[in-house]
């Protein structure tokens, strides 16, 4: 009777352990794709931040410089 109980006992318990373990790795994952979302977010704006001033600087500079030629 003791062993029944015992073999039913781990099974059950294995059974809740291995639910846990999928439930984080899926949390993780998530948590995981998210946090790539956002920095991939803010890299392509930083990029085009960059990518704008320099081409603002180059039109200014253009400008001073035909300005100063006249």
């Amino acid at each position: 009777m003791k062993s029944k109980f015992f073999s039913l006992f781990i099974c059950t318990a294995s059974l809740f352990i291995l639910t846990a373990c999928a439930e984080l790795k899926d949390s993780g994952r998530t948590i995981g794709h998210a946090a790539k979302d956002v920095t991939t977010s803010i890299g392509h704006a930083s990029r085009d931040t960059a990518k704008s001033i320099g081409e603002n600087t180059k039109s200014v500079v253009n400008d001073v410089t035909n300005s100063v030629d006249e």
